[in-house]
């Protein structure tokens, strides 16, 4: 077999990212629209007020994900958009864009898939301790209580977080996104006790509000190793490797929140080299945390290349001199597609939705006005092909999303990153298809059969 009839080819996006409308019609602030005025954190001091006006176009945007051909788009409500404080008074004009938007998916034949917490935390949270107040698991639960009651009869597939390991490894312990702080371990501990019990709350709600047929998972992201050679050796060196817990990025790591949701408990790595100082939860906060998911969805970009200590000349296990990288400067290598894939099902025994795979290219609009980006069409076709493998040998593989379905606001990084199926002039807010989106429509029309 290869990829189901009713695979769920996609394209994916975040709120912030691609929304605009930052102060319009009762939105809140969020962490990404007030710290990133500090100056220091942003390229070029850029910021995500205007984005890709989403919030005005997206109409427009939907119509040419129909002409692409998506048969789902995974997108993020922005939590300070539909309650400005981040509890209480709840705005009716967040609420009506998001609808507005399911809607128009739904008529266009596309599959909505919310992710509930993409990054921006209400400011109004935040000024209250943000994740390291116990109470959080409680404001989450009121925003997803209000967000699954408004859209939770015409909306299928539910995520809770997106990328823990870089909402509190990168942004709560390495600094570098926002709220751009470095907390002591003791700290990050209670963390992620909070956001832990936050996501069981979340999917307690989900199954309360939704349709009978819902699906809910989360969409973490991670660390994961090809093997040297096929040998068994090596396969479970790099399976080791890919459930790695560091004693100093530990948030980052996969087992760090997966193990706790899938399997009710902490990794045994992470007993060795923590003890007593793990988060505490008693039998029901466990049975909260670890309630069952239908999926496990995961964003993979590129192989695990970072062997510690580093090698003398700052290459990772997967550069070289002059080895192939995309625009973010990362590797690229397909691979890791089939072995993530199977680590994970192997691990977890969950079907599997690729919620972001995607590259960064140097693009712009050519003579003939189209965009030309073979690079971007052979990279997401030998990512495919070992998807492809992956589904042949029976891993249950739901969908692809492609990351992402514009260019957009690509957090600390800027403007300058591009990822999107779809070239957006930030100047003008004109739209153009890339090469890679009619390459894309050709696969999925064919169901990736003639990959």
């Amino acid at each position: 077999m290869s990829f189901s009839k009713d695979f769920l080819w996609g394209a994916a996006s975040a709120a912030h990212q691609i929304e605009g409308a930052f102060d319009e019609d009762g939105k809140g602030m969020g962490i990404w629209d007030t710290l990133t005025r500090e100056p220091g954190h942003i390229a070029h001091g850029e910021n995500g007020d205007v984005a890709c006006d989403h919030y005005h176009h997206y109409k427009e945007d939907v119509a040419m994900m129909k002409e692409i051909g998506l048969k789902s788009y995974r997108f993020s409500i922005s939590w300070p958009r539909v309650l400005p404080q981040g509890t209480g008074k709840v705005n009716q004009a967040g609420l009506d864009f998001y609808r507005n938007l399911i809607e128009e998916l739904l008529a266009a034949g596309i599959e909505p898939m919310i992710t509930l917490y993409h990054w921006n935390l209400p400011a109004a949270l935040y000024e209250k301790g943000g994740w390291k107040n116990p109470e959080s698991p409680l404001w989450f639960e009121e925003y997803v209580d209000l967000v699954t009651k408004a859209f939770g009869e015409k909306v299928k597939y539910w995520m809770t977080f997106n990328e823990p390991q870089l909402f509190v490894g990168a942004g709560l312990a390495g600094g570098v996104h926002a709220p751009f702080e470095r907390n002591e371990e003791a700290v990050i501990m209670e963390i992620t006790r909070n956001v832990l019990l936050a996501h069981g709350r979340a999917v307690r709600k989900i199954r309360e509000n939704c349709r009978a047929d819902v699906k809910v998972g989360f969409a973490p992201t991670g660390e994961c190793v090809i093997p040297k050679d096929l040998s068994e050796e090596s396969i479970e060196e790099a399976r080791k490797a890919s459930f790695a817990i560091s004693p100093f990025m530990f948030p980052g790591a996969n087992t760090w929140w997966a193990d706790p949701i899938f399997k009710g408990e902490f990794p045994e790595e992470a007993k060795q080299l923590f003890g007593d100082r793990l988060p505490v939860f008693d039998a029901d906060e466990w049975a909260l945390i670890s309630q069952p998911l239908d999926f496990y969805g995961f964003n993979i970009y590129q192989a695990g290349g970072n062997p510690f200590p580093p090698n003398e000349y700052g290459y990772d296990r997967y550069s070289y001199q002059g080895s192939p990288k995309t625009a973010m400067g990362w590797n690229i290598t397909p691979d890791i597609m089939y072995w993530c894939c199977r680590f994970f099902y192997e691990r977890y025994q969950k079907p599997l939705l690729i919620t972001e795979n995607g590259m960064a290219c140097n693009d712009f609009v050519s003579l003939d006005e189209k965009v030309h980006d073979p690079a971007r069409i052979d990279f997401i076709h030998r990512y495919l092909l070992s998807l492809k493998k992956a589904a042949e040998e029976g891993i249950p593989v739901l969908g692809y999303c492609y990351w992402s379905i514009m260019d957009n606001y690509e957090w600390a990084e800027g403007y300058d990153k591009r990822f999107g199926l779809i070239y957006v002039d930030y100047r003008t807010q004109e739209r153009t298809l890339k090469d890679s989106a009619y390459w894309y429509q050709q696969v999925i029309a064919e169901n990736g059969e003639k990959l």
